[in-house]
């Protein structure tokens, strides 16, 4: 029987629902909630997570439907619910508190504040017996040791509000200069880290799929040649795509993997990540024509199309990792239960996969994954490559209808501009290694998706869903949509998209933009005032969004020629130096544009008739530095103005605003580039 709904029920984030009928008496984060807290001089618990969240789930189960639990909570604290993934300006700001109390981070993230939301301890997930004593002790100790926890919280947010320049120490160089070379002990360092076996760096536990970080080493072996990159590239893709962590029936990738082999996930799928190893999995193909990635991307951008994509062009953010309370169940198989729908077929497919009897994992389930290349196995059992993939096909197409009709797990079903970025990047990624006409549809159906339905005039919108939008823009809605709009206007030479990238640039530059130490914050001027205001730098499963940012600026600096952007790149990337020379890993978005800030800038105009021919020869090759710029009939941007040779189709190379003799073909073309 459901309890009476609190207050959640009211809101749209299939998060904070999951938590609508909890006895818990739950506020969504606002004026309501803190008014509360100040009237009634109570302590704020804010707990913090989001839908496709296993220990999120758990502990609800345990603690917040436990009556004996949320009784406490109700009586001495005023208790919020918080979707990181709706609000990652307040995820950032609880989450550094947490660490700075000596946490490892986490969700579900557990913070308790003073009445003025500063915040003195908290933690990540707790069993309900622990649940239980921790707030018995934070009422009692507010009670009774107010003054104290006052004290470390005026502490913790002093800590809070010192900016990341200052605690890094990340300043600007005056005409900062790049070179290649500079990279090359940083790279040497991280290459001591490499799983020379199973790809990744070696950790005790938990393998994250860090695209940002694989982007860098694929562009570090393009401009240096160093093979030991590129192989470790090769295998960590390899064994990704081997592994586990890949859904090898339906596509797409699961979130990370809890072991050091790719082999076991967490079993919920990101709409970001998915994004993000499109566009890692197509650049890769464009280096080693490996079909492995080629199946990786079409399968994954299926699995996008199908399970993640709305009828209005937008995409969801999650499917979870649970079905029926348990992790993983969807995706899961008996020996036996492949056997009887396969019949006769079922013994390669089960081979081929590493499927056993006893179960390769929990229960006598199996994890479908593989262990050796196609040429390999067809060799070891006697049958053709081409026979080996028909027969993998179609007992996998049979497996893929019959998991259809389990219980699936459920979706998050928000729509957030910053991941939607992300994606229309992979898409357009992916069309530009292919040429694959469905993969431009889906770009350009989501580019107008978030054009029409979450921007209003210049200002984009953070969340989607129901026909509605909330939530004001943060930095990483601009940073990634102005990127994915850049990567569409390249491979279509619409300059609708470029203006759209121009216009929100504009926006971002004068609402975000610090001109003091010359990042951007996360929050606009505009935005609710919270106790800091934070400016994300680092690198992680998505790159930062200022590093995001940097390439944009870098981009439409040059796409229309505003030497402001350009610069406000390079300082902003001249700040990030010491990092680089430091911490590769964690700065490796701006690692990428460390090297084409050194390379230089290949700045391409391609002019005629035959433009769009000649940009997908031309993106054959892997020229990371290059940015495109294209008409058919002429054009007044600066890159193309006064460029239209009648009849002809003629392609301009420039660096360093000195431009080579126009050529009509690709291979010309090349030979400036890459000089």
């Amino acid at each position: 029987m459901k309890h009476t709904p609190n207050r959640l029920i009211n809101e749209s984030s299939p998060y904070l629902l999951q938590h609508a009928y909890n006895p818990v008496q739950w506020y969504p984060w606002g004026k309501e909630a803190l008014d509360l807290a100040a009237s009634q001089d109570k302590p704020i618990l804010v707990s913090i997570g989001y839908a496709a969240c296993h220990w999120c789930h758990v502990m609800e189960k345990e603690s917040f439907e436990n009556h004996d639990i949320a009784d406490i909570m109700n009586e001495w604290f005023v208790c919020i619910k918080i979707d990181r993934e709706e609000r990652p300006d307040l995820d950032q700001i609880y989450m550094d508190a947490v660490q700075q109390m000596g946490v490892h981070g986490g969700w579900p993230l557990n913070v308790f504040l003073t009445p003025e939301t500063k915040p003195f301890w908290g933690g990540t997930y707790f069993r309900p017996e622990q649940w239980h004593q921790v707030l018995r002790e934070i009422a009692k100790a507010y009670r009774h040791n107010k003054a104290e926890l006052l004290r470390s919280a005026e502490a913790f947010t002093e800590g809070l509000q010192r900016t990341e320049t200052e605690k890094y120490k990340l300043f600007a160089q005056e005409n900062p200069t790049f070179d290649i070379a500079t990279l090359k002990a940083p790279f040497e360092r991280l290459a001591q880290q490499f799983d020379h076996q199973h790809g990744g760096l070696q950790r005790a536990a938990n393998k994250f799929p860090m695209p940002s970080l694989y982007l860098f080493l694929l562009r570090y072996f393009a401009f240096t040649d160093d093979k030991q990159a590129f192989q470790h590239l090769n295998t960590t893709l390899t064994e990704m795509a081997y592994g586990g962590i890949y859904d090898h029936l339906g596509g797409g990738f699961a979130r990370y993997s809890v072991d050091s082999q790719w082999f076991v996930p967490h079993f919920e799928k990101m709409l970001y990540d998915n994004a993000q190893l499109i566009s890692l999995y197509s650049e890769a193909f464009t280096v080693t024509s490996d079909k492995l990635y080629r199946g990786v991307v079409f399968e994954t951008i299926n699995f996008v199309k199908r399970e993640l994509m709305s009828s209005e062009g937008g995409f969801y953010s999650a499917l979870d990792a649970d079905s029926e309370g348990e992790e993983g169940k969807f995706y899961v198989w008996e020996q036996a239960e492949i056997e009887q729908i396969l019949g006769n077929d079922a013994q390669l497919f089960l081979e081929y996969y590493n499927v056993d009897e006893e179960g390769n994992w929990e229960h006598g389930k199996n994890i479908l994954h593989r262990r050796l290349p196609d040429s390999m196995f067809a060799q070891l059992h006697g049958v053709s490559k081409s026979d080996l993939f028909a027969h993998v096909s179609a007992c996998s197409k049979i497996l893929l209808q019959h998991r259809a009709s389990r219980v699936r797990p459920s979706l998050d079903d928000k729509i957030l501009a910053s991941w939607n970025g992300l994606m229309l990047k992979g898409l357009v990624d992916a069309y530009r290694a292919f040429d694959e006409p469905l993969m431009l549809k889906m770009a350009l159906d989501n580019a107008r998706f978030l054009k029409e339905k979450m921007t209003d005039g210049q200002q984009l919108f953070h969340s989607y869903k129901n026909g509605k939008t909330s939530i004001k823009g943060f930095l990483e809605d601009y940073a990634a949509v102005i990127q994915g709009y850049v990567a569409l206007y390249q491979a279509t030479f619409d300059e609708t998209w470029l203006l759209e990238a121009k216009n929100l640039m504009a926006f971002a530059v004068q609402e975000f933009y610090d001109e003091t130490d010359k990042f951007f914050f996360f929050t606009a001027r505009n935005a609710e005032r919270l106790i800091a205001d934070k400016k994300e730098l680092f690198d992680s499963v998505i790159p930062a969004s200022n590093s995001i940012m940097a390439h944009n600026l870098y981009a439409l600096g040059t796409l229309l020629y505003i030497p402001d952007y350009v610069q406000k790149a390079e300082t902003m990337l001249s700040s990030v130096v010491k990092m680089l020379e430091t911490d590769l890993q964690y700065v490796s978005n701006w690692a990428s544009l460390y090297l084409c800030a050194a390379k230089s800038v290949a700045e391409v105009a391609i002019v005629g008739k035959n433009a769009q021919r000649l940009r997908r020869d031309l993106d054959k090759v892997y020229i990371p530095n290059k940015v495109v710029a294209g008409s058919v009939q002429g054009s007044d941007l600066p890159l193309l103005e006064n460029r239209l040779v009648e009849g002809q189709t003629l392609v301009y190379v420039c660096k360093n605003h000195a431009c080579q003799q126009p050529v009509a073909s690709v291979q010309e073309a090349l030979k400036q580039i890459l000089v």
